[in-house]
């Protein structure tokens, strides 16, 4: 029998078969997760980067709103005090306007119209009466009186005031000025004319107009200043009319002995 040849198909060992090459979608898929994961983190960072910031901005808001109201607080205590500077110059270019009136003329009717006119657009006094000692005695004459016809007191008839309101008489006996209410009175206010020291009639504010419900504390810068130049003004005048007098009644002499 003939030996068999090594390497024959029948006695020869198959050889052990190559790994299979993985498949190359395979491979895509793991770059495009590695990709993809690279991508999840960068958002991430993105997103944490993003949160600091929004948090920084919150904050840097919250500041400007803080600051913002301090600013809208200091502008509403400015426009305040904006307001009371132009009230306290109005009340002050008011008394200047009432001082000087009272002292631009030496008419004693001029003098008399100068305080209605005060009584009335600065005080808004609707009616009044100005009183004057007569002979220094306790009879006051009705110098000046506005809408005292309305009056049902009766005691300023005939021109003549002899007593019976308390307000009133105080400040004649004592000089002061008062503001009401006061019990059995039916003054508001009542303004002394003191001449040397000595009550020589006083001004008495009966009824406040219409749009004007009572005296304020600015008014009482007004009534003092009508107590301290009202009675020099009228006493001015009145010295001088009566210079004026005399000065006239001597003119007519002198022109009398001459024919």
């Amino acid at each position: 029998m003939e030996p068999r040849k090594p390497g024959t198909h029948s006695e020869q060992r198959a050889a052990p078969a190559a790994p299979p090459e993985p498949a190359a979608p395979t491979v895509g898929l793991r770059a495009a997760l590695g990709d993809a994961g690279d991508l999840v983190r960068m958002v991430a960072d993105s997103l944490s980067a993003a949160s600091s910031r929004a948090a920084t901005v919150e904050q840097r808001l919250s500041e400007l709103e803080r600051r913002l109201g301090e600013v809208e607080a200091d502008s509403g205590e400015l426009t305040s005090r904006l307001v009371a500077a132009e009230r306290q110059s109005s009340r002050l270019m008011n008394l200047y306007v009432a001082t000087y009136q009272l002292h631009s003329t030496l008419d004693p009717a001029e003098v008399r119209a100068t305080i209605a006119e005060i009584a009335i657009n600065l005080l808004g006094a609707e009616r009044f009466v100005l009183l004057l000692r007569v002979d220094q005695g306790a009879t006051c004459e009705v110098a000046l009186a506005e809408d005292l016809d309305a009056d049902r007191s009766g005691l300023f008839a005939n021109g003549r005031y002899t007593g019976g309101d308390p307000m009133v008489d105080a400040t004649l006996a004592d000089g002061r000025l008062r503001v009401g209410p006061m019990h059995g009175s039916q003054a508001l206010a009542a303004v002394p004319l003191v001449v040397q020291d000595a009550a020589v009639g006083v001004l008495v504010i009966l009824k406040l107009l219409a749009h004007k419900e009572e005296l304020e504390a600015e008014d009482r810068d007004l009534l003092d200043l009508l107590a301290a130049h009202a009675a020099s003004a009228l006493f001015a005048a009145q010295v001088h009319a009566s210079a004026d007098r005399k000065i006239r009644t001597l003119e007519s002499l002198v022109k009398l002995a001459r024919r």
